[in-house]
């Protein structure tokens, strides 16, 4: 099982929509989410708009391109996509790379 840590960067002015999106992630969202084989998915957003991801799944390139194949997926990014910074014309979920790991405490 992977364990994996991403950062992106959601604008200051949308912290407070982003927040308020996720109190209400959509059902059908979340249960593709399962069944692509995320586990333990969290985010943690700082008031400044910096976005910790973290999650475990066997691979984290597979699980992200099933995810991809969504269309729940591709209505919930584009949902989305408006509240983030710098994603260089791709969708938040393609903007995750993995953050090196360096130490873990098991």
């Amino acid at each position: 099982m992977q364990r994996v840590c991403f950062e992106l960067k959601v604008r200051q002015d949308g912290v407070l929509e982003y927040r308020q999106r996720h109190r209400a992630v959509w059902p059908e969202m979340a249960e593709a989410l399962r069944a692509a084989g995320w586990h333990n998915y969290s985010l943690f957003l700082k008031p400044d708009g910096t976005l910790i991801g973290y999650v475990e799944c066997e691979d984290f390139a597979r699980a992200k391109a099933e995810m991809a194949a969504t269309e729940v997926n591709a209505r919930w990014q584009a949902s989305v996509a408006e509240l983030f910074e710098a994603l260089e014309g791709a969708d938040p979920d393609q903007a995750m790379q993995p953050i090196e790991e360096v130490f873990h405490l098991p």
